[in-house]
């Protein structure tokens, strides 16, 4: 049975909300957080929150975008507890708007500024085994084959930059032009593409 849950609340969420020192980390960089810019961004593929959460925690309004029924309505719950759980965070959920739906359908329909683009990754196969909560998050969406022509669809639609978060060590995606430049992580890095 797939437990999996959003929670804004605690665990490792909470600590990079506490701890994770603010714009000055990866995922802000790469958005183009600067103390004086707060940018509108449009997290095409939600998943957990997380992203998203940490963006708007930074004062960023934020667009999220899930097409798996199931996902968007664990982060519809997750937003909701949150909401709940303290004025501190509903400051922050009430910079989240959240929609259901493909956002190779809705993404020019918003006109966003900056898309910020996550795939899951199909897995590999000599990999140790992924974390539980990936493996919970796979069997609920999949594997998003078509993340380059969703990423083809950012790059026309975004008027300013596209940020596309992935893994570490991993070749270019394929059918996409060269990044204006990339932030790397540990085990994830950010291609950034500025129009």
């Amino acid at each position: 049975m797939n437990n999996l849950k959003v929670d804004f609340i605690g665990g490792a969420i909470a600590h990079r909300f506490k701890f994770g020192g603010g714009r000055n980390q990866a995922l802000p960089k790469a958005i183009g957080m600067k103390s004086n810019k707060t940018p509108h961004v449009v997290d095409a593929t939600a998943g957990l929150g997380r992203d998203a959460f940490l963006l708007a925690s930074l004062g960023a309004k934020v667009t999220l975008i899930e097409r798996s029924y199931q996902m968007h309505k664990l982060l519809q719950e997750g937003m909701q507890r949150a909401r709940e759980h303290s004025e501190e965070l509903g400051v922050i959920i009430d910079k989240m708007t959240l929609i259901y739906g493909d956002a190779k359908e809705i993404l020019p329909t918003l006109k966003p500024e900056i898309v910020l683009i996550d795939p899951m990754h199909p897995e590999r196969k000599q990999s140790a085994l992924v974390k539980i909560e990936l493996r919970q998050i796979r069997e609920i969406v999949g594997t998003d084959e078509d993340a380059s022509e969703l990423m083809q669809i950012a790059l026309k639609t975004a008027s300013k930059r596209v940020v596309l978060k992935w893994p570490q060590k991993a070749k270019p995606m394929l059918g996409i032009k060269t990044p204006s430049h990339q932030i790397t992580g540990k085990t994830t890095r950010y291609d950034v593409f500025i129009k």
